[in-house]
């Protein structure tokens, strides 16, 4: 999974590198507000994916006294940060630089800069879109494209294709601005065309925030996974009721489990021990996933309802 998202990453922080520098050159040549804009967003966009990058990597760091369960949720912190950054830079500046061009609208001058340019990053975005796409598709299973958004536990995977997906909707909006402004005559479709490019950015950033907070508060791990530990435990002979079982994701590929079951009366602590350490061994076979797990012996009436 980490490879899978490091490889997506590193495609868009290139497209992303190589695009804003060309669109700051045609910004510099023609005063076109929309695609100062686009450059901005792209200079957000590659400064998100080495945060991105950098988020990885801390979360590969071993355990410590400090973090027993390690660093994984680094993943997510930076996830977080990614969404701020294009909600206040990224929206932020663009919407500023619109605003000024209605205040002071200038004339676009050599607007087949634009195009060419325009033309080019939608080219290099789409092979970066395709290529977040791809690894997207591989990590969704057979869920469906919203559910896997909505419960998937790498933030990295959509962060990256909603970034580029705002690229390109964004440069859409920006070539239709520059159209408009010059067959119209009219210069304020130029700075219209900057704000809608920092409402899109801003709407991306406010989804992006919404569905990394309930990874970095602690969310649980998918039901298929907490029904699978449930049914393991029932199984066991020695264990007369399952009171609970408790999830949560310390990273993309670190779940840890806590099981509150009520064993049959009689056993002896050998039985017992021989019992925990079967159910821990087939849970994490089951669901590799799940690093650490945690067996209480609790009776019934004594579980929280």
């Amino acid at each position: 999974m980490a490879g899978s998202s490091s490889k997506a990453i590193v495609a868009a922080l290139i497209g992303n590198a190589l695009v804003a520098t060309t669109k700051f050159i045609a910004a510099a040549m023609t005063g076109s507000s929309a695609m100062f804009s686009e450059g901005v967003h792209s200079v957000v966009d590659t400064g998100n994916q080495v945060l991105l990058l950098f988020g990885l990597r801390q979360a590969r760091k071993a355990p410590d006294d400090r973090f027993p369960f390690g660093h994984g949720k680094e993943v997510y912190f930076w996830s977080f940060v990614v969404a701020i950054f294009i909600f206040a830079l990224g929206a932020g500046i663009s919407i500023y630089e619109g605003v000024e061009a209605l205040h002071h609208p200038v004339a676009v001058k050599n607007p087949a800069v634009n195009y060419v340019v325009l033309c080019l990053a939608i080219v290099f975005e789409g092979f970066a879109w395709a290529f977040a796409f791809r690894e997207f598709n591989k990590s969704r299973g057979e869920r469906g494209y919203f559910e896997a958004v909505t419960k998937g536990k790498d933030p990295t995977l959509f962060v990256v294709l909603f970034e580029d997906s705002a690229a390109m909707l964004g440069l859409l909006v920006a070539l239709a601005g520059i159209a408009a402004a010059q067959v119209t005559g009219n210069l304020y479709f130029d700075g219209l065309a900057s704000i809608a490019i920092g409402v899109i950015l801003g709407c991306t950033a406010v989804w992006l925030a919404y569905e990394t907070k309930g990874l970095l508060i602690g969310e649980s791990a998918n039901r298929q996974v907490v029904d699978g530990i449930r049914h393991l435990a029932r199984d066991l002979p020695e264990i007369e009721r399952v009171n609970e079982v408790l999830t949560m994701h310390m990273g993309p590929d670190f779940v840890l489990a806590n099981v509150s079951a009520k064993f049959s009366q009689g056993l002896q602590v050998g039985q017992i021990e021989k019992a925990v350490a079967t159910l821990d061994r087939q849970i994490k076979r089951a669901h590799p996933r799940v690093k650490r797990v945690f067996i209480e012996a609790e009776a019934a009436h004594l579980a929280p309802p």
